[in-house]
């Protein structure tokens, strides 16, 4: 957790400075890029401290409303994060470059633009750096998507896709600026606003799936599901585990329910034992195993049977 927030910190405090200094270059010349980039950053500001409000609230201890704790106030805030920059950052980029090609108006001169983006790609680039140590940290050997789509950590993700599609933007950008002001055409600046738009609202889609997916609820990946089935089948008083059920509450917390068929021959006592034994030996292997349940079942029973039978 303490990467996620080196993460964030860099992220705001450059796109805080970036955002003013790109509306004060936009001020200066009219460029609707300029703008479109501005709003751009300012938006990621707002994130970058939803997400930190996050994190904050989702470390709540549990109480009486909440016996699980607040672990998915993460993953809440990160799909507000998705929907702001949907709505603000793509929808608003997309409606000045379509304003810009109705009323074009030509750059007459270009240069503080061209520092503006200079300095923004400067800190964009080392904010993207620090989120991609962060995102690396947590990754291992998993392919970039499919790391992506198995990370429980959505401020980090988050955060590495907002530096990325600043970075690019800022490409388009200075490419829309340059060939605008060379050319002495107008439509490449509202063009490239245009397409900032578009990268903003693809990557919004994509936040959106996954923050929407942790929110609903994920279980552990299938080599972590089969090594509990394992655990808790090494232990001598267990026939075999039936059924075994997962849910992330927070990118560190997961709560665990299993049905286990023991040893028909042993007493109510022994099966407690056993119960307080393998949770013991479960949550050693496994830190992020906050709550563990476990159900007594008939060896009959298979891993088919439904839920309220279980449980």
């Amino acid at each position: 957790m303490a990467s996620s927030k080196t993460a964030l910190y860099t992220a705001l405090a450059a796109n805080l400075g970036i955002a003013a200094t790109k509306f004060v270059a936009a001020s200066i010349t009219g460029s609707s890029a300029m703008i479109s980039e501005g709003i751009h950053s300012l938006v990621d500001t707002l994130n970058e401290l939803l997400l930190l409000l996050g994190i904050t609230r989702s470390q709540r201890p549990p109480d009486l409303k909440r016996p699980f704790g607040y672990g998915r106030e993460q993953y809440f805030w990160s799909y507000v994060v998705a929907l702001l920059i949907f709505a603000v950052g793509g929808g608003v980029s997309f409606y000045e470059g379509v304003m810009h090609i109705q009323h074009p108006e030509l750059i007459k001169d270009p240069f503080w633009n061209y520092i503006v983006l200079g300095v923004a790609f400067l800190l964009d680039g080392y904010s993207l750096i620090t989120a991609w140590k962060a995102f690396n940290e947590k990754r291992g050997n998993e392919s970039l998507w499919a790391s992506i789509k198995d990370s429980k950590d959505s401020a980090t993700f988050t955060v590495l896709f907002e530096d990325a599609s600043d970075v690019l933007g800022l490409i388009i950008a200075f490419l829309g600026v340059f060939l605008g002001h060379e050319l002495q055409n107008p439509y490449f600046d509202g063009l490239a606003s245009i397409l900032i738009g578009l990268l903003l609202v693809g990557v919004a889609i994509v936040l959106a799936r996954e923050s929407k997916s942790l929110l609903m609820g994920e279980g552990v990946d299938p080599g972590t599901r089969h090594q509990l089935q394992a655990l808790t089948e090494a232990d001598p008083a267990v026939q075999k585990a039936i059924h075994i059920a997962t849910i992330y509450l927070g990118p560190e917390e997961i709560t665990l329910a299993q049905g286990v068929a023991f040893q028909a021959n042993l007493t109510t006592d022994e099966i407690n034992e056993a119960i307080v034994r393998i949770h013991a030996s479960v949550k050693k292997a496994f830190p992020a195993i906050k709550h563990a349940y476990m159900q007594p079942v008939a060896a009959s029973e298979t891993s088919d049977t439904p839920k309220d039978a279980l449980w």
